[in-house]
C-alpha cells in the first residue's frame, strides 16, 4: 500500500469509526434520567474510539470519537449542550489508548498472542479508565462554570454519571479486546493492517 492509498484507507476507517460512534450512542444507548432533568446513557459508543486507536493510532482513534460522539451529541436536544465536554474527553480517549498501544508498547510489531491481549487490555483500561476519572470530574465543572448549573445538582450528577460510565469502561473494554483480537488476523490476511509507527 503506497503513501497516498495508506493516507486514504486511515481516513476511511476514521469516518468508519466515527459512525459506529455516532449510531451506537443515538440508536443503542439505554438513557438514565439524574437528578435535575439531566440524563446519562449505558453505551458502547468509546469502545470504537479505543477500537480506532488500537487500529490507526491515538490521533485517528480520538478523531473518530470527537466526531462521532459530539455530532451525536449536537444532534440530540438532551445531550447538545455536553458536546464541547465530549469532543475534548474523547480526543482523550484515543490519545491515551493510542500511546500506550503503539508509543510504548508497540502492539503493531509482535506477533505473540497473549503480548498483543495484555497490552490491548491495558491500553483499552487505561483510555476507558481515564474517561471513569475524568467525565464526571470535568463534568462537574462544566455544569457549574459553564451552564451554570447549581452546585448541589451538578455533584448529584456527576456522582451518577460516573458509576454509569464505569460500567460504560468494563463493557466497552470487553468489547475493544474481543473485536480488535478477532479483526487483526483477518487485517493481517488482506493485506490491511496498519503497522503503526511510535516515532
Amino acid at each position: 500500500m503506497n503513501r497516498s492509498d495508506n493516507k486514504v484507507h486511515k481516513i476511511a476507517v476514521t469516518a468508519l469509526m466515527a459512525a459506529l460512534c455516532y449510531v451506537s450512542f443515538t440508536y443503542l444507548k439505554i438513557p438514565i434520567p439524574t437528578f435535575g432533568g439531566d440524563y446519562t446513557a449505558l453505551h458502547i459508543g468509546n469502545a470504537f474510539c479505543v477500537l480506532a486507536a488500537l487500529l490507526l493510532g491515538g490521533w485517528y482513534g480520538g478523531l473518530a470519537g470527537s466526531l462521532g460522539m459530539t455530532i451525536a451529541d449536537i444532534l440530540d436536544p438532551v445531550y447538545i449542550t455536553s458536546a464541547p465536554k465530549t469532543f475534548i474527553l474523547k480526543l482523550c480517549i484515543g490519545l491515551i489508548s493510542g500511546f500506550i498501544a503503539h508509543h510504548i508498547a508497540h502492539i503493531t510489531e509482535s506477533h505473540d498472542t497473549k503480548y498483543v491481549f495484555r497490552w490491548t487490555l491495558i491500553a483499552s483500561i487505561a483510555g476507558l479508565g481515564f474517561n471513569v476519572i475524568a467525565d464526571p470530574i470535568v463534568g462537574y465543572f462544566y455544569k457549574n462554570y459553564v451552564l451554570g448549573v447549581q452546585s448541589d445538582a451538578a455533584k448529584i450528577m456527576a456522582t451518577w454519571a460516573a458509576g454509569v460510565t464505569f460500567i460504560n469502561a468494563v463493557v466497552g473494554t470487553v468489547v475493544v479486546v474481543a473485536v480488535y483480537l478477532a479483526v487483526r488476523p483477518v487485517l493481517k490476511k488482506a493485506g490491511l493492517f496498519e503497522v503503526i509507527s511510535a516515532g
